[in-house]
This record gives C-alpha cells, structure tokens and sequence, in this order.
C-alpha cells in the first residue's frame, strides 16, 4: 500500500491554546478508492479567515511506503468536534463505513402519503401568501422589508408543495400531482417539469462531480478562464450567493437542448405555463398597481423566495468538509446521508416552508412527504446518529461557505478564491471582513 503523507503544519491559535499538528494521510488500494484522514487540514484551511491564527507554509508532500495508523475514536471525535466550531456546526457526522447501503438506511424511515396533511400544507401556504399580500398594500413603506421577508418566505412553502409533487410524495394520484406541482411553482415562474426532470437527477447524482445539477464547487479551468469570468465567478460565489439560485433557474431550465428527446414534450407543456403566467399575470399586476406595484407584490417576494432557495441549498450540501467525487469514487448512501446538512432555522421559517430544513431524511429516501421528515429525522438519529452533519442556522456557518467554499480540490475538497487570486479577491476579503464570525 502506497500512502502520501505531507509533514507538519502548525497553527498558532494564542497563548492559551497549544498549536495543532496537520497531517494528511491517503490509502490508495488497488480498486483506486482513497480514504482520506483529513480532518485536521481542513480545520487548518477552515479558520485561516479568523483573528489571531496564522498558518505557516506547507511543506512538500513526500511519498512514502508505510502503513498508517488512522487516529484513535477519541483524537477523530476530537478532531469533528473542533471542525464543527470553526465550521459553525453542531456537530460533524463521522465518515459512513463502504459497507452501508442506501437501503439500509431507507428501511428505517416513514414514508407514508396522507392527504389531510399534504392538503393543510397547501392551506398553511395560500393562508400565509394571502397574509403576506395584505401586509404589503397596508404597510408603511419603513415595514415593507419584514412583509416582503415574511411574504417571501410564504411563497417558498408554494415550492416545497411542488417540490413533493415532483417527487410523487404529495398524492397517489400523480394527474393530480402534476397539476397542483405546476400550480405551485406559476408565482414563482418556475416551469415544473424542467425543474422534476433536473432536480431528479440531483438526487441521483448527489454530491458527484459533473453530474450533480444542483450546485457544486468551481473548476479551476472555469476560474482561470479570463479575468472578466474570475471577476463574475467571485461575486456569485460570493456576496451575490444568496441568489444565485436565480442563476440556475435560468440557466438550467428554459434551454430544451438541456432535456432528452422523451422529456421536450412535458418541458414545452410546463414552459407554456410559465409564459402564459407571465403573459396574463404580470400586465393585470401592473394594470391593478402600477409598476411599482408589480415590484412590491410579485418582484420583492420573489427575490425572497430565491433567498431561501439559495440559502437551503448551499447549507444543505456545502461545506469543507464535505467532498464532491468523481463517479468512479462516489457512494450513495455516503453522499446522501454523509454528504447532507440538517440545519435548524428559527420555527416560524420552518412552518412556512414545511419542514424542506429537514432535508437528510429527504436524501435518503425522496419519497418521504414534508410532513414525515421530522419523523424520519428522529429514525435516523436513533439509527445513524454519528454519521450526521448538523447544525444550527448561524453567521459563521454562512461566512464559511460564503468564503471558503469556491474552488474544487481533489485533497482538501475546497480551495477559497482568495488563495488561487489574492490580488483579485476583493469581494472575498470584504466579506471576511463585514460578515459576523458568531455561531
């Protein structure tokens, strides 16, 4: 057995901490599969950003020939337990072994329909999009921010009713499936269809380089490209990332050269829908209201609803420590349960968006309707407990993705735009700068 060990590194963490030694280990086997033991250099990368440590060069990895002993329970215990605190984690789930199987974890969960339930999600949405309207014709202008957040959160719950229609978790009968996920998803002018087809190959293909639809981290040939690209990959990886959903939205769903020949015809159909949205909805918006009031109603709630949409998704797969993998190296139940965020938001975000926080159980088995995940959630902690990436919603956690999340690398999964371009890095710095460090 081969193995790659690089030498020392240490941090300075202040007069009352000892320094932290740095090692990382690689076990190449010959099926070519790679057990990385490398917690310690990613809390290395992980908290450069913060006050007090300064991180001394690397030395060059030499190559070696020796057997390498993985750290005890303990020092490995140790280890998540201070990367979930630079990270802003609640704790840091502990790798799955190969042997588990996405089965085995599916067979432990609640997956039952139940129409009064799916049916009162509905109700809880138009109930509170409803509210949400009428606080914005009646605020005065200096509380129009909280009803746009409070309506933007609203109409997010319209996605998550849709979200389980895609994934035929909102009715047996799927006619019906389809017609309430297509009217779910007109508010926010997302064509239905395009999105089932993409986001089911998301789950499929979760945490997979290239595959994986949703996002992932950046090439370092994409990053290189021209310094106009650099530039615009910075500031939507950065500052801009809390809406770079409505970057996807449009890359993603409107082209039919994206979808397979048997798929154009339910594309067209959803496509059809959106524009006759647009066609009718908007000019009666701004007939009723003005133009001012197509920003206020439809404009502002929308760019609320892609906050949350952003927001969900980059907690729910994006961290340091957590790998994207060539297919030849990915596992599914390690992507799906190890490779997935529970993340706790304040209660009333977590009503009106139906539980879509509770997203482990959901990778685990999509067929797992809103209203179950907390069930099921519970079943996994009791089942899996220690494999499990939680937290709670916090500034450090959002500074770590925002700043540190950029560039694919095969041995620390991230390299942070300001590494690769120092020099060009400035909405990086001011991030690292502005944003609150408190978890």
């Amino acid at each position: 057995m081969a193995c790659k060990i690089s030498n020392s590194l240490f941090l300075c963490l202040g007069p009352s901490q000892r320094p932290i030694r740095s090692q990382t280990i690689a076990i190449h086997s010959s099926t070519a599969s790679i057990c990385h033991l490398k917690w310690d250099n990613l809390l290395v990368k992980g908290i450069n950003h913060r006050k007090g440590i300064i991180p001394l060069r690397r030395n060059k990895v030499i190559q070696a020939v020796a057997v390498p002993v993985r750290p005890s329970s303990a020092d490995s215990a140790e280890y998540r337990k201070q990367l979930a605190e630079t990270y802003g984690f609640r704790q840091i789930g502990e790798p799955l072994p190969d042997n588990v199987t996405l089965k085995d974890v599916i067979d432990t969960l609640p997956r039952k329909i139940d129409d009064v339930k799916a049916w009162t999600s509905v109700l809880i949405s138009v109930t509170s999009y409803a509210l949400g309207i009428f606080m914005i014709s009646k605020a005065p202008w200096y509380l129009l921010p909280l009803a746009w957040a409070w309506t933007g959160t609203a109409i997010t719950g319209f996605f998550v009713i849709g979200h389980d229609c895609a994934h035929k978790s909102f009715s047996k009968n799927k006619l019906l499936e389809d017609i309430v996920g297509t009217l779910a998803f007109l508010p926010l002018i997302y064509p239905y269809e395009p999105w089932r087809f993409k986001h089911d190959r998301h789950h499929a293909k979760t945490n997979m380089l290239s595959e994986d639809t949703a996002w992932h981290p950046v090439w370092e040939k994409e990053f290189e490209t021209s310094p106009f690209l650099r530039k615009a990959i910075m500031f939507g990886y950065g500052p801009f990332r809390p809406w770079m959903s409505i970057a996807h939205w449009l890359i993603w769903h409107f082209d039919l050269n994206k979808f397979r020949p048997n798929e154009v015809k339910r594309v067209k159909i959803s496509l059809a829908c959106v524009f006759a949205f647009m066609a009718i909805g908007w000019p009666l918006i701004i007939y009723k209201t003005g133009i001012m009031g197509w920003i206020k109603f439809w404009l502002m709630p929308w760019l609320g609803y892609h906050f949350w949409m952003s927001t969900f998704t980059m907690v729910h797969h994006t961290a340091p420590h957590i790998p994207f993998k060539h297919s030849d190296e990915w596992n599914a139940a390690q992507a799906q349960l190890n490779g997935t965020v529970h993340c706790d938001y304040p209660r009333w975000i977590e009503v009106l968006c139906h539980d879509i926080n509770v997203h482990i159980p959901h990778h685990v088995s999509s067929r797992i309707p809103s209203y179950n995940l907390r069930a099921a959630h519970k079943s996994i902690q009791e089942n899996w407990g220690p494999y499990l990436n939680e937290a709670t919603w916090n500034w450090r956690l959002m500074k770590t993705i925002m700043t540190v999340c950029h560039v694919y690398d095969r041995e620390q999964n991230y390299i942070g735009f300001d590494e690769l371009a120092p020099n060009e890095a400035s909405p990086i710095t001011f991030l690292k700068r502005v944003m609150p460090d408190y978890a």
